[in-house]
């Protein structure tokens, strides 16, 4: 008999962890291999956060402290949800957790009872709905499109809500595809939302400040102020401040739910690393000027990636209003046949053969629940990200 719960073997190891850890374990071995996985900046951590963190270590901030996080880093929150999203949550009505999957994660611990629905559009974030699996809720799926732009379409929610909806999950700017959804785009989404009281939502604003083009970043419940009291607004200092490891994620919202989501956290974790959380604190209270020339760098990286992503035989790639990802289709590669005789029948196959032949590591769009497709993370060195853009070209004009 297994001591293992049964509910575990709907459960998958992160795909881009995964992916990671392969590309490298080739690295160690010696071979040339270029990382496209790793969903994190590749620029340091700002010496300001890092200083404010050494400080607090020899301030002694090295204890416990409450559940839902520190009250300077509570507040700084607070201020940071009405200077930049015009949102007011008082420090009762926010939790820190370690990282913004916690957050995601104790949300929906909290909240759901078997046979409880969450919606997720596809293409996701890989761990979504294995977390939704592990608080014993049920996954629905909306499919989009690239011809949508990966973005779900108001009739679709619609269709897709039942008696036994819980949450809708949004994420925008999106991970894995980069898509953002405009003011008038979640108008339209929260105006099926407003039908529908008994459906909250759980909005993944990580990626808020990494946008391109002079897109307006707006969040679900600032531009419909009728869903506040059902929404979770969550964030973290991981992508926009390179604070990846530091492990520090937010959210804001209905005092009840907040309440036992910190519960939850108390019995599990307790809370993130008082250091973490000082730094955390220096990061949203401190000078953000440096976010202008990091997302100049990601814009121009997409740009490269995007043009030579759409140069190459049988790829086809939209640009994306933000993140740091691109989620080329690789439909016009399946059945054709490697130089070693293999067909290519899915986007695995297509991960597989870029790696095996040319020493690029992505992500398979199976695993985000959209293919064929495949996700290159571009948060990497313009010159390393040119090179496995040829090495991308030359894969794909050797297939037959």
């Amino acid at each position: 008999m297994s001591v293992l719960a049964s509910h575990l073997s709907t459960i998958k190891p992160s795909p881009t962890v995964a992916v990671t850890t392969k590309a490298n374990e080739l690295k160690a071995a010696g071979r040339d291999v270029i990382g496209l996985g790793a969903g994190e900046p590749d620029f340091d951590t700002p010496d300001f956060i890092k200083k404010a963190a050494v400080e607090a270590i020899h301030q002694g901030k090295t204890k416990y402290t409450a559940p839902a996080g520190t009250t300077e880093l509570r507040e700084a929150i607070s201020r940071k949800f009405k200077r930049e999203n015009g949102l007011d949550y008082a420090a009762d009505q926010i939790t820190v957790g370690c990282g913004g999957k916690q957050i995601l994660y104790n949300a929906l611990v909290a909240t759901l009872d078997p046979g409880d629905e969450v919606i997720i559009p596809t293409p996701y974030w890989v761990s979504y709905p294995d977390m939704v699996l592990l608080g014993r809720g049920t996954p629905v799926f909306v499919p989009t499109s690239l011809k949508s732009g990966f973005k779900m379409k108001p009739e679709s929610l619609e269709a897709a809500i039942t008696r036994k909806t819980k949450w809708l999950m949004l994420n925008s700017p999106s991970n894995p595809s980069g898509a953002a959804y405009t003011e008038a785009e979640l108008r339209s989404l929260a105006e099926v939302l407003v039908r529908h009281p008994h459906v909250w939502v759980m909005t993944d604003d990580i990626y808020e400040h990494i946008v391109y083009d002079d897109f307006n970043f707006t969040t679900i419940a600032q531009v419909e102020p009728a869903l506040y009291e059902r929404t979770l607004t969550i964030n973290g200092v991981s992508k926009a401040y390179s604070m990846t490891g530091w492990r520090v994620g937010y959210a804001g919202g209905p005092v009840e739910l907040i309440k036992a989501m910190n519960m939850i956290q108390s019995q599990s974790t307790t809370h993130t690393s008082s250091i973490s959380q000082a730094a955390a604190v220096a990061a949203l209270n401190g000078s953000q000027d440096f976010l202008g020339d990091w997302v100049k760098a990601f814009q121009e990286r997409r740009d490269l990636i995007v043009s030579m992503l759409n140069q190459s035989s049988g790829l086809s790639c939209p640009t994306p209003e933000g993140a740091f990802y691109v989620y080329p289709s690789c439909s016009g590669l399946i059945g054709k046949k490697t130089p070693e005789g293999t067909t290519i029948e899915n986007d695995t196959d297509v991960v597989t053969y870029l790696l095996e032949a040319q020493g690029v590591a992505v992500v398979q769009g199976v695993a985000f629940g959209l293919e064929p497709h495949f996700r290159i993370s571009y948060a990497t060195a313009t010159g390393a990200l040119e090179e496995a853009g040829q090495r991308i070209q030359k894969a794909c004009a050797a297939l037959d």
